[in-house]
């Protein structure tokens, strides 16, 4: 069977640096999650300017790939996977948009949306699959998170929730080879807890009916701790369960890359898989729970790091919304004595 490889990835951070203060400055003291240590504020966010777009983040993350691999990537890439937090236009996926900033004609372009915050472990798993039944031979996934500067509308940004979010983007360039092989994947779908992430507008109205109220995430916290205890379960459940796939054990991962929905769920993770914080690698103090994009801008940091040393085994993991899916991936990177060659962009 055909090896696909996750080859390298690249991420966009907007310049909009914003510090806790400014949430602390708007808070509620009333607020009943104030200490609910789900909405613990990171140090700091950035934003997306109110004219960007995901496919802009993405055009940005993706400019940083092509200059590494060269501008004939883009007649490379046989399948675009895309997936955007906060659609740009109703109705429609970004795919086709990213596809025509990038200058790309893939054969086929999945717009993925139920994946959320476990979006790219799941999206290697369905790319795989898809290079593997059609031939293709480079991929190219793209995740985009502009849903943060929702959180700074006037009466939003009173809510404890609203310091939590950041926006940025990421991609990632697959290609069908051993170098750094995708080893296994794993999702599993819970549908019950789908009904514990819903819209709240104070005005009663619908999202999509005329009217002035903001648009916001409905918590409370019995919610809130659901949420926590479903995804202190369940992300472990699906890390233990790649490793079996591929005869490992957690204590085999060198690298451990997760989404950051908060640092609460983040130490829970490392001690139920008995990970350790230089093996775990997040950026939540300076981005914030970045959704979707939160994995692959965090393993294109840690990579930046020079983590893992000397290459080794790379688990990727997160839940989605309310705990509604979880999904893992696991990917062997070269090590010194296994160099990956610039032509086909071996990670750094």
């Amino acid at each position: 069977m055909t090896a696909v490889s996750l080859v390298d990835v690249a991420s966009h951070l907007p310049p909009e640096r914003v510090g806790r203060e400014y949430f602390e400055r708007y808070s509620r003291p009333d607020d009943p999650l104030l200490r609910n240590p789900m909405f613990r504020a990171p140090e700091y966010r950035r934003y997306a300017a109110r004219e960007d777009t995901g496919a802009d983040l993405v055009e940005r993350a993706a400019a940083v790939l092509f200059e590494r691999h060269g501008s004939d990537l883009a007649g490379e890439i046989d399948l675009l996977v895309t997936h955007n937090a906060l659609p740009d236009v109703p109705f429609l996926g970004s795919g086709a948009e990213i596809a025509r900033r990038l200058g790309c004609r893939p054969a086929q372009i999945v717009d993925l949306h139920n994946g959320h915050c476990a979006v790219f472990p799941y999206m290697l798993g369905l790319a795989r699959s898809l290079m593997r039944d059609t031939g293709a031979r480079t991929a190219l996934l793209c995740t985009a998170q502009t849903a943060g500067r929702i959180f700074t509308q006037p009466g939003v940004r009173r809510s404890a929730h609203a310091a939590v979010p950041g926006d940025g983007a990421a991609v990632g360039l697959l290609r069908a080879s051993g170098e750094s092989p995708i080893l296994a994947t794993e999702v599993r779908h819970y549908p019950d807890h789908a009904p514990d992430v819903a819209l709240k507008l104070d005005d009663g109205r619908l999202y999509w009916e005329p009217g002035t109220s903001e648009f916001d995430v409905a918590f409370d916290n019995s919610k809130a701790y659901n949420i926590i205890e479903r995804g202190s379960e369940i992300v472990p459940e699906v890390v233990t369960r790649v490793c079996e796939r591929i005869g490992a054990t957690p204590k085999d991962i060198d690298l451990l890359v997760t989404n950051q929905p908060n640092r609460l769920l983040l130490r829970n993770w490392g001690a139920a898989l008995g990970i350790e914080a230089p093996r775990h690698f997040d950026t939540f103090d300076s981005y914030g729970n970045l959704f979707g994009a939160g994995v692959p801008v965090n393993l294109d940091h840690a990579l930046r790091a020079g983590r893992p040393a000397g290459g080794g085994l790379v688990v990727m993991a997160g839940f989605a919304g309310a705990g509604e899916l979880a999904a893992a991936a696991a990917v062997r990177l070269p090590g010194p004595d296994r160099p990956a060659t610039p032509t086909t962009g071996g990670p750094r």
